[in-house]
């Protein structure tokens, strides 16, 4: 009587723009006698690793970081640190329109706001969502200056310190 023994190895590998890949192979043998069982499957094992790690070092196509997204028609993909008009702002119209107002109020530079962004939240202005966009306000207003905006049913800013301050002190 025949013992078939059925060996797998798969590997799975992660990589860039929360992407992977994964190999696997199965081979299937049949042993005359179980005299030697495991050196069979040790054999397999290698044997079937080697090929598997062979082949998974091709990683064919990788997707950019910015893959999957849909920018609005026409318009160019961003990798969301590159200011771009054509992007479509993640934050509210008004985030929107009080951020443009304080730049155009203090006659900030465009760049230096777009790096202040991207050195917090690790992307640009137009990227920021509600809750990013507020932290960036609130720096804007506390570094240059403006009107403070009225505290909402007691909410302080997510960024705001235990005392209210803005995390300093």
């Amino acid at each position: 009587m025949a013992i078939k023994l059925i060996a797998n190895y798969s590997k799975r590998l992660g990589l860039p723009g929360y992407s992977s890949h994964q190999f696997s192979v199965s081979v299937e043998t049949e042993l005359v006698t179980t005299d030697d069982v495991a050196g069979e499957s040790q054999r397999l094992y290698q044997m079937l690793q080697t090929s598997v790690d062979e082949q998974i070092q091709h990683t064919g196509f990788v997707p950019p970081t910015e893959y999957g997204m849909d920018p609005p028609a026409g318009a160019p993909a961003s990798n969301g640190n590159q200011p771009s008009a054509n992007v479509r702002w993640k934050c509210s119209e008004k985030q929107r329109e009080l951020i443009e107002k304080l730049v155009a109020e203090h006659n900030l530079d465009k760049n230096q706001v777009e790096s202040l962004a991207v050195e917090r939240f690790g992307k640009g202005v137009r990227h920021l969502n509600k809750v990013e966009a507020s932290g960036l306000i609130d720096e804007l207003i506390d570094t240059h200056g403006g009107q403070r905006r009225p505290p909402t049913n007691g909410r302080r800013s997510a960024y705001a310190g235990a005392n209210g301050n803005g995390g300093v002190g």
